[in-house]
């Protein structure tokens, strides 16, 4: 049976319609989009840990029997093969919009932003003037922010609730954008955007997870232990699926909750050079290599087995479809 086969006969039997009828409705929902692109994920890291790193790899059920263990809140359940001691793992992407969050379509908002993040940058030499090679750089790749790009962009809502009390800069700028429809301020935007991430792109995590009293959460953050490591797949800023890990007690507590991871996390950055080719650059807090971050786990952290509650559906979706 070839692959368009199997698929063929998977929608059919799954969602009782034809492959037409599938597509078109997967392309009119993000959301489903948002579904299918997580499960690639969780698909591919786990095929990549038990091929190169020699794990056995057990999905975590996510409606369990009874109350979920605070400290299983993870994807997957891995451990050296034959080896004693189970961890816990969680699969996450990037921050989506974390250059329009921060405002990088701005001259200012951009170099300042780098600015504070140099120490991510590896091309920075710290004992010059940081700044001025910030200014450098984006002189010599995103030259349109000394013309066509110089003037300050404004939200619509910003715009309309903008009520000017004196001549500022600000005020300046804000009346000169009031011309302009919601959508073409959006679209000014959006080009601006894709500008700045042709040449450089934002590593961010993004950790928000509910505060119910099950949950053992003071905060809408996750625990610092319900998890041993957090694999981040970097898809929507690379050109293909990469992952990097990190240990979360390794990261950098929330300012509330020491317990707590923070929300956001700058990872690091991709720049992309004049050929096209990206270069990744991340903190030493994270690592391409997962037998790194392996070798920060204690055995005191891992989870006892038989508190373990293993999702094994898709083992019956194989064996449906090879009757």
């Amino acid at each position: 049976m070839t692959i368009f086969e199997k698929l063929k006969r998977f929608v059919s039997r799954v969602f009782k319609t034809s492959l037409e009828v599938f597509l078109e409705a997967l392309k009119h929902s993000p959301n489903a989009q948002g579904y299918v692109s997580g499960s690639i994920t969780e698909l591919l890291l786990k095929r990549k840990l038990e091929s190169e790193c020699g794990l056995e790899i057990k999905r975590i059920r996510e409606k369990w029997e009874g109350k979920k263990h605070a400290r299983h809140r993870g994807d997957f359940y891995f451990r050296k093969r034959d080896a004693k001691h189970w961890y816990v793992l969680e699969s996450k992407g990037v921050k989506s919009n974390s250059e329009k969050w921060h405002r990088l379509y701005n001259y200012e908002k951009l170099k300042c932003f780098l600015v504070d993040h140099a120490d991510k940058i590896p091309w920075i030499t710290r004992r010059k003037d940081v700044e001025k090679q910030i200014v450098d750089w984006i002189d010599a790749h995103l030259p349109m922010f000394r013309s066509d790009y110089a003037s300050t962009l404004y939200e619509y809502e910003e715009i309309q609730k903008f009520k000017p009390t004196k001549d500022t800069e600000k005020a300046r700028a804000i009346a000169a954008l009031r011309k302009f429809r919601r959508d073409e301020i959006n679209e000014m935007i959006a080009q601006r955007l894709a500008y700045v991430m042709s040449k450089v792109k934002v590593l961010e995590t993004h950790f928000v997870s509910g505060t119910s009293g099950a949950s053992e959460r003071t905060q809408a953050t996750p625990r610092k232990d319900e998890f041993n490591v957090v694999a981040i797949d970097i898809v929507l800023r690379y050109p293909e699926h990469n992952f990097v890990f990190v240990n979360p007690q390794n990261l950098e507590s929330s300012g509330d909750d020491a317990n707590h991871l923070q929300q956001n996390y700058i990872m690091g950055f991709v720049f992309t050079d004049a050929q096209g080719k990206p270069a990744l650059c991340i903190t030493e807090d994270w690592y391409e290599d997962f037998n790194e971050v392996f070798k920060t786990l204690d055995p005191e952290d891992s989870v006892e087995e038989k508190d373990m509650q293993i999702d094994n559906r898709y083992l019956v979706i194989d064996n449906e479809e090879a009757e």
